[in-house]
């Protein structure tokens, strides 16, 4: 996957926003960021819990990596050029649903 497609349906997500975010660009929605990435689109950081996490990196740690936020694990590195694009989509959709208000979320589920 490209770091545009990735852009692209990021975007795509109601109320999305990106954003400077130190030495990276972030993804946002109602100002709370989902996922980060650097100027070089080698790799995204998608902010998801251990239940999504824990299974990609066990069966392809070529392609994911533990995130972590100081000491804290919060999401998991993507590795871009090897990462499958649906699975980078579905891990974007569910930081998205963490982070967005319910009413967003809610819109959303119905407008599809």
């Amino acid at each position: 996957m490209k770091l545009l497609q990735a852009r692209k349906y990021a975007l795509s997500l109601p109320e999305t926003t990106e954003e400077p975010h130190f030495k990276y660009s972030s993804f946002r929605v109602r100002g709370k960021i989902f996922a980060t990435f650097p100027e070089s689109g080698a790799f995204l950081h998608i902010f998801v819990d251990d239940s999504q996490r824990a299974p990609l990196i066990a069966a392809q740690p070529d392609i994911f990596e533990t995130l972590y936020w100081g000491t804290k694990v919060v999401g998991v590195k993507v590795l871009l050029e090897q990462a499958n694009a649906n699975t980078v989509k579905r891990l974007l959709l569910k930081s998205w649903t963490r982070k967005a208000p319910a009413q967003l979320v809610t819109a959303l589920d119905t407008a599809q």
